[in-house]
């Protein structure tokens, strides 16, 4: 990569320069620089040289603590390339340096550094002291972590993310224990934590506990929730561009593909996943292993074609059976009925297609019957329970191996009873009953002894192995039966011709697999350094009395025992453990040498700076990738920049998963594969998840519980507890009697509470959550009852014709702040069929002086019954406002207008913008036009209306009209000369006062036209954004509006491309003062033009209430200019200034300015009407990003520390200013900031300032990644739509 490269030459130079100065600290650093970048490319053997130049400097001429960082890049690039030994020698001496200068941070990076290690000891060995150092120091890196979140050692680092990725190291060790419900709840807790601390939505955090808990969910089976995660995992991936993060993800997506059968789907993750890891540098080997992967799948499609075409010769054959009914082919006929179903058995294994297993078995068992065959009949039974276990129906898969056993029991087949026990124990062992699985186990060997069948005795010695190991921490008892294993596995071994004959193939008890972890993955790098620790610097004293050498001399001898696996030929015994295929071990199944493709399931990463680890030297291919998140792995020279590298690469030896290179068992082998996956439901009256955005409530009313699915529109954005009680109270209402609902009285929610808390606004749901899941229950307190005949017939209307309340048109029918005259049901989901009720309803309701449909998907078949509805009511006289915007209404929907009489004296607004009316409605509002004599409001913007459509309308208008408003805009193509007719009528239209031209590409003729109207009529609103009329036509246009006899209150000029030059010509017009609601969006204003606002915002006399200014380059200066001068400024009520601070301003001083997401900022350019300028790039050397590991400050990007300082400390007087001028600028009752960069913590500051004066509602946030409102209660930041918001 361009940028890679541009870094390291830097780099180089650099050093180099230090190297001839003498400066010796400097040459240090820049070596460890180096190293850094070259292992973020994955050429780690050339890491591993310059940070060997590191260590020798900085042992021979530093200080200790300068020596911290060269020691945990030593460990780490060790402990990557699998040399253990020296991993671990300089991980305990990063410690002792640690602790000797004592330095939490660096003790908190070094026990991280240390779990990891012994973890993958452990996966790659199974030795028990491993394990128990690995918990230990994961435990250890916790509390730390704790502690320093707690207790920063400074005000610029949190440690929220290390206490996160802590959460997330400690659930990946519970995995590879297949402590998989642990697991989940550790795993849980991270996610609960990043919610609570409000951790950005697309941290990096969250995809690794995202993706280790769809692992989790997928091995238990909880395919909902497994899919959602994995997608959440994808999709934040995408969202930071972390291409190899989002290729993991899909790898993950294929397997969950693969176990729903779904094997197309799952050839189609597999190759975005290899599409996306062709286009990084270094992953040639995740590439071959996900071809290889792509190339068993399809295999898998095959056998499913194979199973195919076997169930109709089956068919044939049960066809060949009825004929042969009765005569001497009867049993021979069934003899090639079960063979068949033998066949597919094992073919449905192999695909793990457990449904099918199940059909096939339970045919097996009526074949069985029919020959008489009891043996046969018991494998039948067995193999029905295998099937139900595999997918966690342990009830009915105990009643099938008890049956299986009591006829094994009767005909004395002591093999079979040994399977039957194995199988009840890996039951108990999934149910968490682990004393129960064990005594089933000793009880299964115990009855393969009598059987003499030596691979049934490696199968139940090993489950033993793994409870005493796993379950109960019992490593003598472990080791002795790890040495019974391997001598039966060598009897078995010199038995082999014997078991081949018997049909009982030992492949499953053949170790597999690499023994020696570590030497040959080093090879390339060197013989000076691959069998000894390296000897350079102080001795350090021993971090604790452990005995390491017995760990590490197990990695060249020891095997990780795996569970064993037999096929039988002439019957189908499967024990306990049999691997359910899977793209890990897929290959297996079908016989195929096959590489793992890693996922990120347990992955171990750094929180601050890991990169992919593939040695670029021709080293082996790496197995499974894992997914962890360790604290602070790679801590070079610069810790600052823990949101600026992805921490999410690191290739580590999957200890489950792999069945080909490391000797790794599948976790669908294990018995905690299967452990009871029971969701508790949350207490009484909680709410537990639902679907997407959706969660069930049950709440208590004074005489009954009521029960419901609360809306997606409840909780967007911040807790809406208003819409929660409108919700609950509808949902009331329908769970009344008949008798009761014929009042039509509704209760009016005063409080909800949460035991005796009352639920405030700002509650979160997953608050929410927490709270009632601990026990307590949402009870609702009553205010009274309020009359609602309008909902009363809508459910009565629903209840004749048999359709479902609309719950989201019930929640607007019940707002108390307006009358039921008004019907304002926008955005209800509504269609043709979905709406009769209303207006049925409505026709019954008789009085009615608005409607608003808008955003739905209603046809011109409710336009029909709209007019049967209106006509029926008898009304026929009194304003009518019809707001049937954006819907999918077609040109002869307006005929239905034209054809009902009541509308010609009643209809008084009109908006049918957002419909697909084409020129084809010209003649429909030309008649309505002419026949509406009360008509004063028409809107037909985006209608895909042209010119000729214009010319129409301006026909059409007469000199008694007393149209007033009139909404054109985005509507093309339009030509001058219309517009112009268009407007040379309005001029003669003696009340009009609100002209939209939005979208319309202006030429002089048209804005002359314009021109022409401002200077003629009395306008209170001209809206004219993106009409490209440029600095010099807006002068012009202001020229003719601001006279002394124009009371102009709206004006658009958005997106026209104004320049700082025209504001300060607009101070000039004394008139512009009365403006009450300004647009000036997307117009490069500059910080130039933004004084000239500010001038004309602190005049006393300034009248807007509604200013935006998003999106116009005023820089961080210009916006605090801006918010300064409404300090004295009592107008002003709501200002937008998103997207305002460009890129470059927050390059540095991270801890004020957080990055912003790079597709938003394409977003944002890509709107711009007029492209922004390009800004200079800044050179390599000083975009250089320094690794992660030499000073304490976690935050500074740039490589010149001092230039770093200088700018926090500058950022740092911006942040304090802006915040003063929030506090400042009282009457101020929304506040748009987003899009400019702020981090979460800048955030924070600003919400004190806002909420540290008194303001006219109760003050309010809304913080969610780039996305920062700050507000009053009575203003709505978020959920109206634009269209909406405008009319």
């Amino acid at each position: 990569m361009g940028k890679k490269d541009a870094e390291l030459t830097s780099a180089k130079k650099a050093y180099k320069s230090a190297k001839e100065l003498g400066n010796r600290k400097e040459e240090a650093r820049w070596a460890n620089v180096i190293g850094d970048i070259l292992k973020n490319k994955g050429e780690y053997c050339e890491a591993l040289r310059w940070i060997r130049i590191d260590y020798q400097i900085s042992s021979d001429c530093l200080l200790l603590k300068d020596r911290l960082p060269a020691c945990q890049s030593m460990g780490e690039l060790h402990l990557r390339l699998g040399d253990y030994v020296n991993a671990l020698h300089f991980q305990k001496e990063h410690l002792q340096l640690a602790k000797d200068v004592d330095d939490l941070v660096e003790q908190q990076r070094a026990t991280t550094q240390l779990g990891r290690t012994y973890q993958e000891i452990f996966n790659k060995t199974e030795d028990h002291s491993a394990l128990h150092k690995a918990k230990k120091y994961f435990k250890s890196a916790m509390t730390l972590a704790g502690t320093l979140k707690e207790n920063p050692p400074d005000s610029k680092s949190s440690f929220l993310k290390e206490y996160i990725d802590a959460y997330n190291n400690v659930g990946t060790l519970e995995i590879d224990l297949e402590n998989l419900e642990e697991a989940e709840k550790i795993l849980t807790k991270g996610l609960e934590i990043c919610d609570e601390e409000e951790v950005s939505e697309n941290d990096d955090g969250r995809t690794r506990l995202h993706h280790n808990l769809g692992y989790v969910y997928m091995q238990l089976r909880m395919w909902k929730k497994a899919k959602h995660h994995i997608r959440q995992d994808i999709k934040i991936c995408k969202n930071i561009g972390h291409r190899q993060g989002e290729a993991k993800g899909y790898i993950n997506l294929g397997e969950f593909h693969s176990k729903e059968q779904k094997f197309n789907d799952t050839l189609d993750s597999y190759q975005i996943a290899f599409n996306l890891t062709k286009s990084l540098e270094d992953e040639d080997a995740l590439s071959r292993q996900i071809e290889e992967n792509i190339r068993v799948v399809k295999q898998f499609i095959k056998v499913t074609e194979e199973i195919k075409t076997e169930e109709q010769k089956f068919k044939k054959l049960r066809r060949s059976m009825t004929m042969a009914k009765g005569t001497s082919d009867e049993r021979k006929c069934l003899r090639q009925l079960m063979k068949s179903l033998d066949y597919l058995i094992e073919k449905t294994i192999i695909v793990s297609d457990w449904k099918k297993h199940r059909d096939f078995a339970k045919m097996k068992k009526k074949i069985a019957t029919e020959l008489c065959d009891k043996e046969k009949l018991a494998d039948a039974y067995l193999v029905v329970g295998e099937s139900y276990q595999k997918v966690r129906e342990f009830q009915k898969a105990r009643k099938w191996f008890t049956k299986s056993w009591e006829i094994y029991k009767v005909i004395g087949n002591l093999e079979g009873q040994a399977l039957v026990k194995i199988s009840m124990g890996d039951i108990l062992d999934s149910e968490g009953d682990w004393k129960g699985a064990l005594r089933e186990f000793e009880e299964g060997y115990r009855i393969a002894v009598q059987s003499k069948k030596v691979h049934t005795q490696i199968s139940a010695l090993e489950n033993m192995h793994y409870s005493h190991m796993i379950r109960f921490d019992n490593v003598d008892e472990a080791r002795k039966l790890k040495l019974e294993i391997e001598n039966l596995q060598t009897l078995m071994n010199s038995e082999q011709e014997l078991h081949t004959t018997l049909g009982d193939s030992c492949s499953e008890t053949e170790t597999e697999g690499n023994d020696s972890l570590s030497e040959n993955r080093f090879a390339d790098c060197g013989s000076s350094h691959s069998s000894e620790v390296l000897p350079v610097g102080k001795p350090v004293s021993s971090v604790e009395d452990i005995e390491d050498d017995e760990v590490l001399s197990s990695l060249s001898r020891c095997k990780k025992l795996q569970k064993l696996e037999t096929d039988s030929q002439k019957r189908v015994k499967r024990l306990s453990r049999r691997t359910e295929a899977s793209p890990q071990n897929l290959s297996d199944s079908l016989e195929i040498p096959m590489p793992t493709v890693g996922r990120k399931r347990a992955r171990l990463v750094i929180s601050d700076d890991e990169e992919d680890a593939q040695c670029s030297n021709g080293r082996p291919d790496p197995i499974p990738l894992e997914y962890n998140a360790t604290s602070n792995e790679s801590k070079s020279r610069s810790n600052h920049l823990d949101s600026a590298r992805d921490p999410q690469d690191l290739v580590q030896d999957d200890c489950k998963h792999d069945t080909s290179s490391c000797n790794l068992v599948n976790h669908e082998e294990s018995s905690c594969s299967y452990k009871s996956s029971k969701p508790e439901e949350a207490a009484q009256g909680s709410l537990k998840p639902l679907a997407d955005k959706k969660y069930g409530i049950r709440m208590k009313f004074e005489d009954v519980s009521v029960c419901f699915e609360a809306q997606p529109s409840v909780f967007a954005g911040e807790f809406d507890i208003e819409a929660l009680k409108v919700q609950a109270a509808c949902s009331y209402y329908l769970q009344l009697s008949s008798q009761r609902k014929s009042s039509g009285l509704l209760p009016i929610i005063d409080n909800l509470k949460v035991g005796e808390q009352i639920l405030a606004t700002n509650y979160t749901m997953e608050t929410l959550l927490i709270e009632t899941q601990g026990g307590g229950s949402i009870e609702a307190s009553l205010n009274g009852w309020v009359q609602k005949r309008l909902i009363k017939m809508y459910v009565d209307c629903c209840q004749m014709l048999g359709e479902p309340p609309n719950m989201k048109l019930l929640m607007k029918l019940y707002n108390l702040k307006i009358s039921e005259d008004e019907v304002i049901v926008s955005d209800c989901e509504l269609q043709d069929m979905s709406v009769v009720p209303l207006l049925d309803a409505l026709s019954a309701h008789q009085t009615i002086s608005m409607l608003n449909l808008s955003h739905n998907m209603l046809g011109n078949a409710t336009m029909e019954r709209l007019k049967q509805a209106l006509t029926l009511s008898g009304q026929k006289y009194g304003a009518l406002v019809l707001d049937l915007h954006c819907n999918l209404f077609g040109p002869t929907a307006l005929f239905q207008i034209c054809e009902c009489p009541v509308l010609f004296s009643r209809l008084e607004v009109l908006n049918i913008s957002g419909n697909r009316l084409t020129d084809a409605c010209g003649t429909y509002l030309s008649t309505i036009l002419c026949n509406c004599k009360g008509l004063y409001s028409l809107n037909i913007e985006r209608c895909s209306i042209t010119s000729r459509t214009i010319q129409t309308v301006a026909d059409a208008l007469d000199y008694g009209s007393i149209l007033s408003q009139l909404s054109v805009g985005h509507n093309n193509p339009i030509s001058g000369s219309s517009l112009a007719n268009l407007l040379g009528k309005l001029v003669k239209l003696e009340r009009f006062s609100e002209l939209s031209l939005d979208g319309i590409k202006l030429n002089k003729h048209a804005l002359d036209s314009v021109c022409q109207l401002s200077r003629s009529s009395c306008l209170s609103g001209l809206m004219l954004g993106a009409t490209n009329i440029g600095s010099d036509g807006a002068l012009k246009l202001s020229e003719s509006l601001f006279h002394e006899t124009q009371e102009l209150a709206k004006l658009n000029l958005s997106y026209c491309g104004l320049r700082p030059n025209y504001f300060e010509r607009l101070k000039l017009f004394p008139a512009v003062l009365n403006i009450l609601e300004l647009n000036l969006a997307g117009n490069p204003i500059t910080s130039e033009g933004g004084n000239a606002l500010a001038s004309l915002l602190a005049n006393p006399e300034c009248s807007v209430k509604l200013l935006l200014l998003n999106k116009c380059h005023l820089g961080l200066s210009g916006v605090i200019h801006i918010i300064k001068s409404l300090s004295e400024n009592e107008s002003l009520e709501e200002l937008n200034l998103a997207g305002n601070v460009e890129q470059e301003q927050y390059q540095l001083g991270n801890d004020i300015i957080g990055e912003k997401d790079p597709e938003a900022l394409h977003t944002e350019n890509k709107l711009e009407d007029p492209p922004a300028n390009e800004q200079p790039g800044e050179d390599a050397f000083n975009q250089l990003i320094v690794a992660d590991s030499y000073e304490t400050d976690s935050r500074i990007k740039n490589s010149d520390i001092q230039l770093a300082d200088t700018c926090n400390s500058q950022e740092n007087q911006s942040i304090k200013e802006l915040s003063a001028a929030i506090s400042n600028a009282k009457c101020l009752e929304l506040l748009d900031l987003s899009n400019n960069g702020f981090s979460v913590k800048v955030a924070d500051t600003f919400y004190t300032a806002w909420c540290s004066c008194t303001r006219a509602g109760v003050p309010r946030r809304h913080v969610n990644g780039q996305l920062l409102h700050l507000s009053t209660q009575e203003k709505i930041c978020c959920g109206v739509k634009p269209c909406c918001r405008k009319n």
